[in-house]
């Protein structure tokens, strides 16, 4: 997956639902529902069942405040008066080295802690290294072959589970090593990702947009792995979990720090058949905040994790990793922000694969059309090109998912006769035309009743949100009316219209 850079927090293995491009990211992840994937692990649309993919799964673009994660006041630990200088001390213990070109600080950053340049910095210069002895995971905690011995035991489905347990212990120890550190992470519980809302104003503010689904799924997952195996592991072993501990809350609130600040070491090409790494946190990295045109990024090496400059940044600016090509609807879900409008340029829209069918259908008179339509479909499924919570996914330059949408397309728009031949064949070779490329600026060379069928199933998507694109134009062209929207309503409202400017975009290229 990610390869060099793995550098984003958050991923999620909890909400596996469909297919979806996977975006690099810090912090561990899967499909949207799974969680998410952690920094550094990329969306790979052919990660995931033959390219399917499914809602959940930078360098700075500009220092607008907006685009990053928000950090609140107050450390988890609480009483350390500061907890910077408690950190930095530590870092000089555990041999973590940081360069005297950086500062970690609140001020001249876009929120919360972050990582200043004090001086002038170019691209390749190291930021700092983290040794792996000061990396925070199942394999470097206190309770490291406890959590060995009982693998088979602690097995999920988002394979989060024995780093989420090494977390809740590492806290409630008072001789943690890792105590200055956490005093550097947001308070657990002011964090503000969309699983924290309450459900009617998760659905009211996002609908449409896949956030409120990926969400169910991944609630849903993370009370099945806590009672399942979570709590009764820490019943099994009161001497190394307090009371204060056994809590749902807590455990809801550490799978979503896990998915936002986490990291998962790539694999080596040859080891691509083998399972992912572990997620694991990773001190200091997980600092730096997100823009889709960051100026750092993370290297793996056999002794350290080295940050290192990627692009020049002046004295005094805010020091950036990515968290991978996210949508907007991604970063929201798994980091509780987004980057507003148009500054995310790896913004996406989704297109449900089932809305194209609905769509389809619509077209057909009588039930024979209707009964080939779905023996069409059939085979689509048959050749892995759709599935019933697939989605198309559509980017502002390119369809991501461009050989399944240009297969079901074809599929579904061609003659009987044509379609019974091609069936008959079991497919066919690769005849594709220039023409028939589903590239942004190809859509209007396309033949007419394949831009029938995607405007109809754009026409369709757009009704499933909640308002219309003029109303969040008049909403964000009205500075005074934004600026009293709550954050969730500003954040919300920014993936709205990302995702209805894509595919309103659609709409002229199909008129």
């Amino acid at each position: 997956m990610f390869s060099e850079g793995m550098t984003s927090p958050g991923a999620n293995p909890l909400s596996s639902s469909a297919w979806r491009p996977q975006p690099a990211s810090r912090g561990p992840g899967a499909e949207a529902g799974t969680y998410a994937p952690p920094r550094g692990v990329a969306w790979d649309a052919g990660s995931v069942s033959a390219g399917l993919v499914t809602r959940g799964a930078g360098c700075p673009r500009t220092m607008a405040t907006r685009v990053k994660r928000r950090r609140v006041a107050g450390p988890a630990g609480g009483g350390n008066p500061d907890p910077v200088a408690g950190f930095l001390s530590w870092c000089r213990r555990v041999g973590l080295e940081l360069s005297p070109k950086v500062a970690v600080s609140r001020q001249g950053t876009v929120a919360g802690y972050g990582m200043v340049a004090q001086e002038s910095v170019q691209p390749g210069e190291l930021l700092f290294a983290v040794p792996r002895a000061a990396l925070l995971s199942q394999h470097t905690c206190s309770i490291s072959g406890l959590l060995e011995r009982e693998r088979g035991a602690l097995q999920s489905q988002s394979g989060w589970v024995p780093l989420l347990l090494a977390l809740l212990h590492e806290l409630q120890a008072p001789a943690s090593p890792w105590s200055p550190y956490f005093a550097l992470w947001p308070e657990l519980g002011r964090l503000e990702h969309p699983m924290f809302w309450p459900e009617e104003q998760r659905r009211q503010l996002l609908q449409g947009t896949g956030v409120p689904e990926a969400v169910e799924k991944d609630l849903a997952n993370i009370r099945s792995e806590y009672y399942s195996i979570v709590l009764p592991f820490m019943e099994a072993h009161p001497d190394l979990f307090s009371p204060r501990v056994r809590s749902p809350e807590l455990y809801h609130q550490l799978v979503a720090l896990v998915m936002a600040y986490s990291f998962q070491e790539p694999l080596e090409e040859e080891e691509d058949e083998k399972e992912p790494n572990s997620p694991l946190m990773v001190p200091a990295a997980d600092i730096l905040n997100h823009l889709a045109n960051h100026n750092a990024n993370l290297e793996y090496s056999p002794n350290c994790l080295r940050m290192v400059a990627t692009q020049p940044i002046p004295k005094g600016h805010e020091i950036f990793n990515t968290y991978g090509q996210m949508a907007n609807w991604q970063l929201i879900h798994m980091y509780g922000f987004v980057e507003p409008y148009p500054d995310n340029t790896d913004d996406t829209a989704d297109i449900q694969m089932v809305t194209v069918r609905e769509a389809a259908l619509q077209g057909t008179k009588v039930e024979a059309e209707r009964l080939l339509l779905y023996e069409r479909w059939d085979f689509l499924c048959k050749l892995e090109m759709v599935g019933e919570e697939g989605a198309f996914v559509i980017g502002r330059e390119e369809v991501l998912t461009e050989e399944e949408l240009t297969t079901t397309l074809k599929v579904l728009c061609m003659p009987a006769e044509e379609f019974r031949e091609f069936k008959d064949q079991d497919g066919w070779a690769d005849d594709k035309k220039e023409e028939d490329s589903l590239t942004i600026t190809n859509i209007p060379k396309l033949k007419a009743s394949w831009r029938q069928l995607l405007r109809k199933s754009v026409l369709l998507t757009l009704q499933t949100y909640a308002t219309d694109l003029k109303t969040e134009q008049d909403l964000l062209s009205n500075k005074e009316v934004y600026a009293k929207l709550s954050w969730r309503e500003q954040q919300a409202l920014q993936v709205r219209y990302g995702q209805k400017m894509i595919l309103h975009q659609l709409l002229e290229l199909t008129s």
